[in-house]
Order: C-alpha cells, then sequence, then structure tokens
C-alpha cells in the first residue's frame, strides 16, 4: 500500500500543487512570525544588556509606593567610590528642559530629559562625542533624528529664565530601549551645564565598575550596603535582564497579534486542503473500489490516505518553514527599524522551526481525516458501478441540515443582541468574534442551499448572455456542496477583511464627530506639559493691582467677572499664600490632580486682535474629588457659545441654556439627577461650592465631559485659576489658510512653549494612522484571500479534470474554445462572487457589531469604496482562478477525451 501510495502522489502531483501552496503559505506566516519575533527579543536584549553589562553594578533610587522616589545623594556616591571593590563610579543626573525645534517651537507635547553622566556608565557616545564644556550638548540618536539636527548643527534650549541658548551638537548618544528616554527623548550636558539649565538633584542611577579581584555580586552587594533601602542595587546583568524583558513587552504583544493573522490562515488553508482531498478521494473512487477488490483492507486504504496527506503535508510545511525564515529575515530587516532595532540578527529557533512543520503537517492530516473515512465507507461493488464523479458531493441539503443551519444563525443573532445590550465593554468583540464563528458554521451547513439560491437569483440575466453563461450557471448548481465547500474559505477571508474596514470607518467616523465637538475650530493652542509657559516672575501681576482677578478681554461678554470680583476676595481671604503656587499645588485640598501648564492672559489677548481670526475661545478647568476614588473635571469656556460653538450629543436638556447658575453634566456624572435638579460643584482655595440647576446631561464619551460651568461660576469657586488651559481658534472663512497660520504662530512666537496644533492637520494625522493600520491588517489577511483563491483554483482544476468527457463532447457539439474558457471563467466568477457576497453581508454585520460592542455613540459607516473594490478583485480572483483549467480543457484531444473511459 505504501508503494501504492507513492507511485499515486508520483502520477497525481499536479493535483496537490495549489495545496501545497496553501500549505506553505499559512506554515510561512506561523514561521516568519515567530523568526520576526524572536529576533527582536534577540536584538532588544543584545543591546540593552550590551549597555547595561559594560558596568558592574547599577544602582537606583528605591521605589516609595505612590510618590515620586528620592534620587540618590552626593554623598552616597562618594562614599561608593570609596569602596575597595569598585574601581570607578558614576551618577546620573536627570532634570528636563525645553528643547527647540529648527523652527523655534518646543519639541513634543513632553520636555525631553536633560541628563549628564561620567565615565563610567553605560551609555556612550554612537557618533561624535559627549559635551565637555558650556557650549557643548550630545542628543539621543532618536531624538536626533526625529527633529533632523547631525553632529555640528546648533541646537536651541530654553534655561530656567525662558531665554534661548545656543549649543554645538558634538555627539549622539544611543539610549536603547530604556522606556525612561524612549518617548521624551534625551538632552545630554555636562554636570555643571545641567546644573545651570536644570533644577536637577542629585542622581537617578548609578553605576560603578568592579576593581580587580573583585565580582560583580560583590560590588552589587558593597554598593547596596552604602545606600540601604534608599536603593534597588542590581548587577549589570540583571538589570539588563530586567530592562529587556521590559523592552520585550511589546515584542510579546506583536508576536500574539502576528500569531492571530497565522491562525487565520491556517484555518483558512485548513478548508482548502479539506475540499481538496474530498474531492481527489471522490474522484478516486473507482481506484479504491478496485484496491479492496484485489484484497486491500478498509484499514488500509485509511491509512494509504492519511500517509497520502502526511508526505503532502510534510513537504509542504517544509517549504513554508523555508520561506518563513526568508520572511522573517526580511521583517527585521525592514520593520526592525521601526521598531527601535536596526541591525539585528538573524535568530531562527528551534522552536520556530517545529511549530511550522507540526502545524502545517498536523492541519493537513487532521483535514483528510474525514474524506478518508468517507472513501472507506463506499461498498466496492457500489463504486465500480459509478462514474469517476466525486460521488457523495453532488447531494443536496436535506431537512436536518436547514434545521442546523437555522439555529446556528440563530444563535449567532442572539450573541449580537448580547454584545449590544451589555453596551460597550471589553467583552464585547470576544462575543462578536463568536456569533462570527457560529455564523460560519451555519454557512458550512446551509452552503449547498445559499449556493443554489443564489445562482438561481444571479443566473437569470447570466442564462440570456449566451450559451457559455447558461452552460456556466448550469455547471455551478450541479454540485452544490463542491461549490459551497470551496466557497467557504473566501467567505471567512471576505468576512474578516469587510468587518476590520467596517470597524475602522466607523471608528474614524466617530472619532472625527468627537474632534468636531471638542474642537470646532482651526487651531489648538497648549503649554508644553510639564513646564511653565513663562516664567513665575515674568507671569506674577504686581501687588494690590487687582490684575489676578481680572478676565482677558471680552470675557466680562460672556459672564466673566470683572475685576475686584470673587478671585480677589477669595485671595485675600488666604493671606500670605501665593496664588501661582496655590494653583500648581496638587496637596490643595479637594484637588484630584495636579493643573496643568497654563498659557498667559496675553496670548488670546494677541490673538483677538488679528484681523484674520474670527474667535478665541479659552477652555480653563480643575479636577476635583467627589468622594471615595473618583474625581470630575470641572470647566468653563470664554468666549465659547455652548451649544453653538461647543457642542455634545444629549441625553436631555438644551445646551444653550447654559448661563450663570446653571450648569452641563456629563451622564456618568450625574448620578441619576435629572434637568431641573440641582448639582453642587465643588469649590476650592476656600471658596464655597456652587450650587447650580441642571440645564443639560451630555452623553458619556463625547464632547463636554464632566460639569461645564459659566466663567463667571468658575471665577467664583476657583479663584487661583486665572491661566487659561487651552485656545482654541477659530479662522475668518475668507482668510487664506496661510495667513491664518501666520497670525497664529506670530501671536505664540515669544512663547516657545506653547504647542500650536492645526486641527485640520490632526484629523489628517488622525486619519493617516488609521489608514495605515487598516492597510497593515488587509495586507495580512489578503493572505487568507490568497489562500482561498488558491483553493477556488483547485477546485475547477479537480472539476475540469472531472469532467474531461463532458467538455469534450461540447467540443464535438460545437462549443469553441474561446466559448469553453469563457463557461469555466464565469463559473469561477459566480463562485467568487458568492464567497465574497456572503462574507461582505457578515462583514458588515459582525463590524458594526463589533465596533458599537467597544464606542460609545458609535457613528456607523460602511466604506462603500473599499468594498467596491473588494468585488472587482474578487472578480479578478475568479478570472485568474479559471486561467490554468480553462486552457487545460480547451486544450485536451476531442477524440481522445471521448475515447477514454
Amino acid at each position: 500500500m505504501l508503494r501504492t501510495t507513492l507511485a499515486g502522489l508520483r502520477l497525481h502531483k499536479s493535483r496537490y500543487v495549489t495545496t501545497v501552496l496553501a500549505i506553505m503559505l499559512g506554515v510561512m506566516f506561523t514561521t516568519g512570525t515567530m523568526v520576526f519575533a524572536d529576533t527582536l527579543e534577540a536584538g532588544y536584549e543584545k543591546t540593552v544588556m550590551g549597555s547595561a553589562t559594560s558596568v558592574d553594578a547599577i544602582a537606583v533610587p528605591a521605589e516609595g509606593g505612590e510618590e515620586e522616589p528620592a534620587p540618590l545623594a552626593e554623598e552616597a556616591l562618594t562614599e561608593i567610590r570609596a569602596l575597595p571593590q569598585v574601581a570607578g563610579a558614576d551618577g546620573l543626573a536627570e532634570g528636563q528642559v525645553v528643547l527647540l525645534d529648527s523652527e523655534g517651537r518646543a519639541s513634543g507635547f513632553v520636555p525631553p530629559a536633560a541628563v549628564s553622566f561620567g565615565e563610567h556608565t553605560r551609555f556612550s557616545a554612537e557618533e561624535g562625542d559627549l559635551p565637555a564644556g558650556g557650549d557643548e550638548i550630545a542628543l539621543a540618536v532618536s531624538t536626533a533624528e526625529q527633529l533632523g539636527f547631525g553632529v555640528g548643527d546648533t541646537v536651541t534650549v530654553l534655561d530656567p529664565d525662558q531665554e534661548k541658548r545656543e549649543f554645538t551638537l558634538t555627539g549622539l548618544v544611543e539610549f536603547g530601549a530604556d522606556p525612561r528616554y524612549s518617548y521624551s527623548g534625551v538632552v545630554v550636558f555636562d554636570h555643571a551645564t545641567l546644573g545651570g539649565m536644570t533644577a536637577a538633584e542629585g542622581y537617578v542611577e548609578i553605576d560603578a565598575v568592579a576593581a580587580e579581584g573583585y565580582t560583580d555580586r560583590q560590588v552589587a552587594d558593597a554598593v547596596a550596603g552604602v545606600l540601604g533601602a534608599d536603593a534597588e542595587v542590581l548587577t549589570g546583568e540583571e538589570f539588563g535582564v530586567a530592562l529587556a524583558e521590559e523592552s520585550g513587552a511589546d515584542t510579546a504583544m506583536l508576536r500574539v497579534v502576528l500569531l492571530l493573522f497565522s491562525f487565520i490562515a491556517m484555518f483558512v488553508a485548513g478548508i482548502v486542503i479539506y475540499n481538496t482531498f474530498a474531492i481527489l478521494i471522490a474522484q478516486r473512487q473507482r481506484e479504491l473500489a478496485l484496491l479492496r477488490c484485489v484484497g486491500a483492507k478498509r484499514s488500509q486504504v485509511f491509512r494509504s490516505m492519511l500517509a497520502e496527506s502526511l508526505i503532502v503535508g510534510l513537504v509542504a510545511s517544509a517549504l513554508g518553514v523555508l520561506a518563513g525564515i526568508g520572511i522573517g529575515m526580511a521583517g527585521a530587516t525592514f520593520g526592525g527599524p521601526l521598531l527601535g532595532m536596526d541591525g539585528a540578527a538573524l535568530t531562527v529557533t528551534p522552536l520556530a522551526v517545529a511549530t511550522g512543520m507540526v502545524l502545517g503537517t498536523v492541519v493537513t492530516v487532521f483535514s483528510a481525516l474525514v474524506p478518508a473515512t468517507r472513501a472507506t465507507r463506499v461498498a466496492p461493488l457500489a463504486a465500480l458501478r459509478t462514474s469517476a464523479t466525486a460521488a457523495g458531493l453532488e447531494k443536496g441539503t436535506g431537512w436536518v441540515r436547514v434545521v442546523l443551519g437555522l439555529l446556528a444563525f440563530a444563535a449567532s443573532a442572539a450573541l449580537v443582541a448580547v454584545s449590544q445590550l451589555a453596551g460597550p465593554n471589553q467583552l464585547g468583540p470576544v462575543i462578536v468574534t463568536g456569533s462570527a464563528l457560529i455564523a460560519f458554521l451555519g454557512v458550512v451547513v446551509l452552503g449547498p442551499l445559499l449556493v443554489r439560491g443564489i445562482v438561481n437569483v444571479v443566473g437569470l440575466p447570466l442564462r440570456r448572455v449566451g450559451v457559455p453563461s447558461m452552460l456556466a450557471v448550469d455547471n455551478s448548481v450541479r454540485n452544490p456542496r463542491r461549490a459551497a465547500t470551496a466557497m467557504i474559505a473566501l467567505t471567512v477571508g471576505a468576512t474578516l477583511i469587510t468587518g476590520y474596514s467596517v470597524v475602522s470607518a466607523s471608528t474614524e467616523t466617530t472619532l472625527t464627530k468627537m474632534l468636531d465637538e471638542q474642537f470646532p475650530v482651526d487651531y489648538q493652542i497648549m503649554a508644553q506639559m510639564g513646564t511653565e509657559a513663562v516664567p513665575a516672575a515674568e507671569d506674577a501681576p504686581a501687588e494690590g493691582t487687582g490684575e489676578e482677578a481680572a478676565p482677558a478681554e471680552g470675557a466680562a461678554a460672556e459672564g466673566a467677572p470683572a475685576e475686584g470680583a470673587p478671585a480677589e476676595g477669595a485671595a485675600e481671604e488666604q493671606p500670605g499664600t501665593d496664588p501661582a503656587a496655590a494653583a500648581a499645588d496638587s496637596e490643595v485640598e479637594g484637588l484630584a490632580l495636579p493643573l496643568d501648564p497654563g498659557i498667559p492672559a496675553e496670548v488670546r489677548d494677541t490673538l483677538g486682535e488679528q484681523d484674520e481670526l474670527e474667535r478665541v475661545i479659552a477652555d480653563r478647568n480643575v479636577y476635583v474629588e467627589l468622594g471615595g476614588d473618583q474625581s470630575m473635571p470641572v470647566t468653563t469656556y470664554i468666549n465659547g457659545r455652548i451649544g453653538v460653538d461647543l457642542t455634545a450629543d444629549t441625553v436631555e436638556g438644551d445646551l444653550t441654556d447654559l448661563g450663570p447658575g446653571r450648569v452641563v453634566v456629563s451622564e456618568g456624572y450625574a448620578d441619576g439627577a435629572r434637568v431641573g435638579d440641582t448639582f453642587t460643584v465643588p469649590g476650592l482655595w476656600g471658596a464655597d461650592d456652587l450650587e447650580l440647576d441642571i440645564v443639560a446631561i451630555t452623553e458619556n464619551g463625547g464632547g463636554l465631559t464632566g460639569a461645564t460651568v459659566d466663567p463667571e461660576d468658575f471665577a467664583a469657586a476657583y479663584p487661583e485659576v486665572r491661566e487659561d488651559r487651552t485656545l482654541y481658534v477659530v479662522a475668518d472663512a475668507d482668510t487664506e489658510a496661510d495667513r491664518v497660520r501666520d497670525a497664529v504662530l506670530s501671536s505664540v512666537e515669544d512663547h516657545p512653549t506653547l504647542q500650536v496644533m492645526s486641527v485640520a492637520e490632526m484629523k489628517e494625522q488622525f486619519t493617516g494612522i488609521l489608514d495605515i493600520a487598516f492597510y497593515t491588517v488587509a495586507a495580512m489577511l489578503g493572505l487568507a484571500i490568497i489562500i482561498a483563491v488558491f483553493g477556488i483554483a483547485n477546485t475547477m482544476a479537480l472539476s475540469v479534470l472531472e469532467r474531461t468527457r463532458e467538455s469534450a463532447l461540447l467540443r464535438a457539439l460545437g462549443l469553441t474554445k474561446a466559448q469553453l474558457r469563457r463557461m469555466l471563467s464565469v463559473e469561477a466568477v459566480l463562485l467568487c462572487l458568492i464567497g465574497a457576497g456572503i462574507g461582505i453581508v457578515f462583514g458588515v454585520l459582525f463590524g458594526w457589531a463589533a465596533a458599537d460592542s467597544v464606542l460609545p455613540n458609535m457613528v456607523f459607516a460602511v466604506p462603500s469604496g473599499q468594498i467596491a473594490v473588494f468585488i472587482a478583485v474578487s472578480v479578478l480572483a475568479g478570472l485568474i482562478a479559471a486561467v490554468l483549467p480553462a486552457r487545460r480543457a480547451a486544450g485536451t484531444s476531442i477524440t481522445g477525451a471521448l475515447a477514454s473511459e
């Protein structure tokens, strides 16, 4: 039987080409994912470990709960240097500075870290030299690349007085994957300059090198003895391992996501493999029956079929593993730099190879089990009496299958309903995914009925096009079970791509709507987080002027208090209190979070004087404690018309009714209160609580979150908040965009730490990110589509082989080669359109359910353009799938085919 099996494989090897390709692609994705992730992890480990092990002991301040750990003292470093186990030690001091980009604006929403370190450190210059004087500076490699600076350039940094100071860039330092510096960026000074540029005290890290004759463990223990409980001390290797594990967390998540796509690819490949073996075994019933007649047992026939699938699986998996190694190497080469890992050496682990081999082989053998079992149940004499057709696959759909299919669809619909009734939560997508899997089961069960029904409807106009189209329609419903089995693979891929496109489009539409509600403007201006917009000395008004309570020009029109209003009185209740310091103090009773850096009032005044701008809206806010762990944002908008300039979806009430003594509350903070009820807004800094009437309740997750109050009420409750948090700029409709931008930038040129963002650019950037994500996911899911097309091509090829005599008879009756090719092409296109059509319907349904189960106030959007492209691709896929089978059918000898049995 083994010789017979091998001979059959050699004789009919062309039948397995598309099956081998399907297995190979699935295995390639799986192995490639593992090789790519292993290479990245090894690269992270090498980079981090290489830097950490350049010193023998590393000490960092011990975590002190919620409080920021205190830095290590200069005296501690002196003691460590005096240890006999230590040959040398230096400290890493750290602060923050404002780094200006080439346009003179502060780089990033968060100021970069400013550091200094000595000779004994785990960091070194990647290019150039470390700074050695007061006019020199070095940057992290990533920071320099982002801002476009190179060694020798002049770099501008703001000093503590917000004055610009220029430095020469002498070197670039590689900080690797250290999470402390990978986000904000790093500026490197010498130690003396750092002290003058920042308020840095002590050290955030001390690195020590072992003296001759001592191990790194002995050095770490000695350093720990000096620092005690104030620090955590690790050897360089231990520190590197911990940092590598932390840095590799993103790689682990990436591995999981990519392996999910691998699972999808292998699932679709399994469907293709099953369909191929089902058709092949059905077509070989006469051959198998003859083997049974000459003495082969059922078990031998069964083992022969499994051996055949095992050989095919092993060969295809081996090819897939080789291709996967190449894909993994390409991913590490081109994708590694995007993930902060450049030049990582290829890492191929035995686990990656074994996983690919085992997965491909097991899926192939498992997919062949059912067809092989079916082959042993046919009586030899019965099989010999049939022609070489796929007997058993031509059966229709019985009532039992109809009932089971309808039950599957009912269960799927019930799960979708559960996901919607539960509201937005993390389990929603999981429930929707389960409902989709059950719906796929329903398609598998009812597939023949669906194929027959859809073809009968779509086939009506095709029957009138010509004889080839009419024959194609008849051929499509002749064996609906085979057609259904072939198209289910394409249905799965179409559902996934369409579903994700619906989720992506709905997410983009929903968030765009939210942006329009929250930022119905042209520009947004904010202070860089972690910095003061201007020096405190310039910010503080002259004593006794009353200026601290005065709103900006135009605020009185919106109900803001005039000079000498409650803000001034509230300040007088606290003699000796510095209002600016109080506003920045997160320890104020009832204040939940530190206040963000403010925008000086003169910026709003300057913007308001620009003819190119129609309106400048300012918001001020605080977070107040409500009790327990809950805090609430309280916001006011100066010069902003609530319900007109700033809107949100409401549960009840009218936003335009907001005024003094009234409040708009989002539903989550209303705690069951209704319009007309009294709502208490806590006051701060000695001010009384506000008892306000609710005029509107907004939906959760939209604009106007928390409590929105009138400027007059805000000034009374929070007298120390006298700077704007954000400015929203509305341009004059008739002014050119370039003139508007120049007007905005000229208004803030004296305040380089202010972040100026074009809302149009924000939306464009946001849309670009979603588009990149969509096309990335679509490319990965496209692999499942390619595998499905191979399956349809294989089905067509085997169908053509089975109908060789029929095709020859049609040719003998006058059907031309071109008409025969057209018939097979229409048949393949029909098959692809059915699979894609069902998948598109499922994708729209489950995409809507998945998006609505996660996004509050989701705006449903169907990307009709993308779906139209997918339908066109399905037609093209059908035509491609039919090319080789059609050529083979058209090239077959008429007399030879009619003469054969």
